[in-house]
């Protein structure tokens, strides 16, 4: 099969040890060009990160890539607490961007609001007054900095009429989310035996957050917020230690510990951490402090290729064109230990003939992208234009030197 690689953002080293698969079996690569005289040192083994010193579950993710960078447990049922609220922040948020709801709403404090979440109840409030209103947008920000649980009930039942349906709003977008380990019962997070999650799940929603509902995210970054005379610091102690953190929610209850789950931004590279059963609530913020500055340090995050551009140029038989561009259709990521970029191996598999009729935006194959022998990286290969089916003769002619080719 004819080929030819085009440019990408590997860059020229990088790109000759793509290889294309013959019938989705990868050929061996080229061998690489040897290394300059002055090569860089050997990248130092990076230590293992700092687990908390007291935990049920921990990661630290790459935001960029969803790339769980270190982690135990993560996979393991939790209960959530107050970062539920989370969950509900986005359910509102994605609501709101569908237009069936507004951020001018007035919300009432409802009864059962005021009663199951209110000062009298022993767990966070806001403060709002009972069957009194308020502009959803105040509401939010009571449940995000304030933690208050009557502000979550409040809230749930403006936007679905009781907490149980909103329960149901909020399974609904965690499936979206991909949440596969987590079931929520209600808006607040106090313990129920079918409310769960995972530290892995909490992550993805964390990220997914950032990615879809930014301005809604910068609420989990007020330091404090004023309701009906009082003011309540926000329980993310890291918002005052580190100003790359941005969020985003804290969460106690007895059967859950001190949870946390935070996220920072230094120059383009954004982390993701949560912390489960932590027993103080400065454990939890040190513990993730901790494994945010590792992963900064060790970690970096590339971007190999655009959508639209390039990986490669493929012969295709039977068409008005003799050859198709293959690239992405998403931003292709990767996290590595820092140092280790130029070390990436990418190939690509691909089908051992390629025929006309293809459709712009047909996956056509995969890339990969391997380090030490492991994938890291992958994608699918998609035709970046459409290569109509040539003329009878053309495909005639065509037909033969592909049997001609076979033998």
């Amino acid at each position: 099969m004819k080929f030819r690689f085009a440019a990408g953002a590997f860059g020229t080293a990088l790109a000759t040890t793509l290889s294309i698969g013959l019938a989705l079996a990868q050929a061996p690569a080229p061998a690489p060009a040897p290394p300059p005289a002055a090569a860089a040192p050997a990248a130092v083994s990076i230590p293992d990160a700092p687990k908390p010193a007291q935990s049920t579950a921990w990661l630290v993710m790459d935001y960029a890539t969803g790339q769980v960078l270190a982690g135990e447990n993560v996979d393991a049922r939790v209960e959530p607490a107050s970062i539920t609220k989370v969950m509900t922040s986005y359910v509102i948020a994605a609501e709101i961007a569908a237009g069936k709801v507004n951020p001018d709403d007035q919300v009432l404090m409802s009864e059962r609001a005021w009663r199951e979440g209110g000062a009298r109840t022993d767990g966070s409030f806001s403060g709002f007054p009972v069957n009194q209103r308020a502009p959803l947008r105040d509401m939010e920000k009571g449940m995000a900095v304030q933690s208050g649980n009557d502000a979550a009930i409040a809230l749930a039942e403006h936007v679905a009429g009781t907490q149980e349906a909103f329960a149901d709003l909020m399974n609904s977008y965690a499936a979206k989310i991909g949440m596969k380990n987590s079931h929520f019962v209600n808006a607040h997070g106090l313990s129920a035996p079918e409310h769960y999650s995972t530290a892995h799940d909490l992550a993805l929603l964390g990220r997914a957050f950032v990615r879809d509902f930014p301005e809604a995210y910068a609420y989990n970054s007020i330091k404090e917020f004023t309701v009906n005379g009082i003011t309540q610091p926000n329980r993310n102690l890291l918002l005052w230690r580190d100003p790359s953190v941005d969020g985003i929610k804290t969460g106690h209850h007895s059967g859950a510990g001190y949870c946390l789950m935070s996220s920072a931004k230094r120059g383009d590279q954004r982390l993701v951490a949560v912390v489960m059963g932590s027993n103080s609530e400065r454990q939890r913020a040190d513990d993730s402090l901790a494994l945010l500055n590792w992963g900064f340090r060790f970690y970096e995050t590339h971007k190999l290729y655009e959508p639209g551009k390039p990986v490669a140029q493929l012969k295709v038989w039977k068409g008005k064109a003799d050859q198709v561009q293959l690239g992405v259709a998403q931003p292709l990521l990767v996290s590595v230990p820092r140092g280790r970029y130029a070390e990436l191996k990418p190939a690509m598999e691909v089908p051992k003939s390629l025929v006309a009729p293809i459709e712009a935006g047909q996956v056509i194959g995969t890339v990969k992208v391997s380090l030490d022998g492991e994938v890291v990286a992958q994608a699918p290969l998609v035709a970046i234009g459409a290569v109509e089916e040539a003329g009878f003769f053309k495909r005639l002619w065509d037909a033969f030197w592909m049997w001609w080719e076979s033998d």
